[in-house]
């Protein structure tokens, strides 16, 4: 059987990232340091040998996308799926700003719980099926090609805990998977029972050209 290698990639640093602020659907841009950290992780994933790109159709995602695109070549495709979760009446706001104005939904965001829905925003359970079944369409498309998305950092959580098998119809809460800015998730794929995890959070790539190895808010 082929072996699809999936890498899961979290855009650069945001402008709102530098802020402390939570990103969720905002139409936000990278910041100075995003913009090189998606150079240096396009030329990454050039050794890589990557043949298909997706990306959420956000900027931030966009933008950090695209010089691997153009570096290698191959098209990118933009989809509402791989989105961040919409954090509704949250976006925008700092954790502080979060805690003090929307306690319950600030509540619900830490502790994880993945049925209940932020106000005017969506649930990580939501998010979770939306992101899986455009993941899933995806593998069985491009099954033993080297494919490459770009997404955030709560949905690159979702998607890594999908994979591992970490979260099913009865799970209420899970830990957090933290991925740093242009951080990787690496999986080697041979079938729905056989997918190996190669790397959580790889920034190896980052730490020496950039100084830097931060994992901000969404």
């Amino acid at each position: 059987m082929p072996v699809t290698r999936l890498y899961l990639i979290r855009h650069g640093q945001s402008a709102k990232n530098v802020e402390g602020r939570f990103g969720g659907h905002s139409l936000t841009p990278l910041s100075e340091l995003g913009v090189s950290q998606a150079e240096i992780t396009a030329k990454t994933l050039k050794k890589e040998k990557i043949s298909v790109i997706y990306s959420s159709d956000l900027p931030r995602a966009i933008e950090t996308a695209k010089p691997a695109s153009k570096l290698l070549d191959v098209y990118l495709n933009k989809t509402k799926a791989f989105r961040e979760r919409d954090v509704g009446v949250l976006e925008g706001l700092t954790f502080n700003e979060a805690k003090e104005k929307y306690p319950r939904d600030y509540h619900d965001l830490v502790c994880r719980n993945i049925n209940e829905k932020i106000t005017d925003g969506e649930s990580y359970r939501e998010l979770l099926k939306r992101a899986t079944g455009a993941l899933s369409e995806v593998l069985s498309a491009y099954r033993g090609k080297r494919i490459a998305i770009y997404s955030h950092t709560g949905t690159i959580c979702f998607l890594s805990l999908y994979l591992m098998g970490a979260i099913n119809k009865s799970t209420v809460s899970t830990p957090w998977l933290a991925t740093s800015n242009c951080g990787i998730n690496r999986f080697e794929i041979r079938g729905k029972r056989n997918i190996r995890v190669v790397a959580l959070n790889d920034t190896r790539h980052l730490v020496e050209p950039t100084g830097n190895d931060s994992f901000a808010a969404t």
